[in-house]
């Protein structure tokens, strides 16, 4: 049996992904400005799980599964069918982990319209979220142009 293999280049992209994930996780996303508990605060999905883990950590772990594990996961499993080390069979999985890496981007645009939403103060956008909008954006089309995970 014969697998289609990536271009190199592809799996390049996909490779910077690991490094440009951890850093887009700890970038400012957000900053919030006379928002009572989150006066002049730059927010990050990493301080952001940090926070909702003191009062709230059910939602907290679901913000890290979506958010930092899933993407992650998927990344390396791309990685792995680039590498020719995971076959077709892994491709349903992959397609569950797209699906479910995509939450995150959800979750943060979910954020920042409740915090805008709330008429209390201001909520600007940070350099971070364009760079993890840039990681999300990139992982999916990188899935979808790897043969027979883009499923």
């Amino acid at each position: 049996m014969s697998r289609a293999r990536a271009p190199a280049w592809l799996a390049w992209a996909n490779l910077s992904l690991l490094v440009l994930f951890p850093l887009a996780w700890a970038a400012p996303l957000v900053s919030a400005g006379l928002i009572p508990f989150l006066d002049g605060e730059t927010i990050s999905i990493l301080s952001g799980v940090a926070a909702l883990w003191e009062d709230e950590p059910g939602l907290a772990a679901l913000v890290a599964l979506f958010g930092v594990v899933m993407p992650y996961a998927k990344t390396l499993a791309l990685a792995g069918v680039h590498s020719g080390r995971i076959g077709a069979r892994w491709t349903p999985v992959l397609a569950v982990l797209g699906k479910l890496s995509m939450a995150d981007v959800f979750l943060v645009a979910l954020g920042v319209i409740v915090a805008k939403g709330v008429g209390w103060g201001t909520v600007e956008t940070a350099w971070g979220l364009p760079l993890f909008a840039g990681c999300v954006l990139a992982s999916l089309a990188i899935s979808l142009a790897t043969p027979g995970a883009g499923r």
